[in-house]
């Protein structure tokens, strides 16, 4: 037997003989894992081998054991947490909390809350594994969102409104907690290229034209990339949410549906018609049930249409 062969022996003994990772064991080791390659990660505050992660890929593979919910955090978000692959720029994920009709606010905007503290708790993870997160005037403007990481351990993204209007009330949240480096953008033209590193506070960015036509998905993701932003979370609202998935420029998608029914309301999806099933999207899918809510996390870069 091989040196290689012997130490793996070694690893696989010491991980049968070791306790099971926990949840907060995993959260901490996929924090850790953030944009690391070709690495093997400690168990916290320890140093047994815990986590292998591949060179490329973002393939990884546990040394020790771990319960089922430490198992479905790592299928989660260790994807999240990889570095980008060769020649891929941005990687985008996009969220959606509804009702099962598919509603993800009343007809007043009301949105407060359809999901449960285990669905609000997902939701806080993905901020803390994203370098940008994006939300819309409109739910800006409903919501007064502080987009933080409060739920978990982690650092807060940037935040970002698309708010070509200035619509939001600089009394919000975003523009007066100062909890972290705040981008509005908002209507005129954008003066590309590199950009000094982001402080906490607010700034404006000129970047979404003056006409009335619809923000461009692809010029916002330039616009941040220029601010070195590259792992972006899109968490709403739904005409936001849809804009980037009918550009198809969403990576994944996460909806959390709620065991509730709205009646009527706005609704989660807004997309151009289809006349055939065969034009339907069928991203690969992977249930999760997260206390209350039921999550479906969605992969676009596997397209199932057309089966």
């Amino acid at each position: 037997m091989d040196r290689l062969a012997m130490d793996r022996v070694a690893m696989n003994r010491l991980a049968m003989d070791s306790p099971l990772l926990d949840t907060h064991s995993a959260w901490q080791l996929i924090l850790q894992a953030r944009d690391c390659a070709d690495v093997i990660l400690p168990v916290p505050n320890g140093t047994a081998p815990a986590l292998a992660l591949s060179e490329a890929g973002g393939n990884w593979r546990l040394l020790r054991p771990a319960n089922e919910h430490a198992k479905r955090l790592f299928d989660l978000f260790l994807p999240l947490a990889s570095p980008l692959a060769d020649g891929q720029t941005t990687s985008v994920i996009g969220q959606l909390g509804q009702s099962l009709d598919g509603r993800i606010a009343t007809v007043s905007g009301h949105s407060r809350f359809i999901n449960g503290d285990d669905g609000i708790t997902h939701l806080h993870r993905i901020r803390a594994l994203s370098d940008a997160v994006v939300v819309g005037a409109g739910t800006a403007v409903a919501d007064n969102p502080q987009l933080t990481v409060r739920r978990t351990s982690g650092d807060n993204p940037v935040r970002v409104v698309i708010d070509r209007r200035r619509r939001v009330p600089v009394s919000h949240h975003l523009f007066t907690d100062n909890a972290a480096p705040t981008l509005r953008l908002v209507a005129g033209d954008y003066q590309s290229g590199p950009k000094p590193k982001l402080k906490r506070g607010v700034l404006e960015v000129p970047c979404l034209g003056h006409n009335q036509q619809p923000v461009c998905p692809s010029q916002i993701l330039a616009v941040l990339a220029d601010f070195g932003l590259h792992k972006i979370f899109i968490e709403g609202g739904g005409v936001t949410v849809s804009s980037f998935l009918n550009a198809q420029l969403l990576d994944r998608l996460h909806v959390m549906v709620a065991p509730m029914i709205i009646g009527s309301g706005r609704p989660a999806f807004t997309l151009p018609e289809i006349d055939h099933l065969d034009d339907a999207l069928r991203p690969r899918a992977t249930m999760v049930s997260l206390g209350s809510d039921m999550l479906f996390a969605l992969e676009f870069k596997v397209n199932h249409g057309g089966l």
